[in-house]
């Protein structure tokens, strides 16, 4: 699946996107120790937002075939 990346996020990671090797059915918080496990436990807080298709996603969320994965960074206003 394709995990999606944004801001201080794609920074760290050097890419904008990357390929999560996990099989649908899978759900959120597999998809995110997927991605501390290849990619660095440091880059990530403990509790990263991430979204399904546009939506904030639970950790016990599944993960569907050809659903849009994106772990998004905190976002600070002013």
């Amino acid at each position: 699946m394709r995990v999606l990346l944004f801001a201080s996020y794609a920074d760290a990671f050097g890419a904008s996107e990357i390929d999560v090797d996990l099989p649908a059915g899978s759900t959120v918080a597999q998809v995110v120790q997927w991605v501390r496990t290849r990619h660095g436990d440091s880059r990530l807080p403990p509790s990263p937002l991430v979204a399904v298709n546009q939506a904030y996603a639970r950790p016990d969320a599944t993960i569907l075939d050809g659903d849009e994965v994106a772990i998004i960074p905190p976002v600070a206003g002013g």
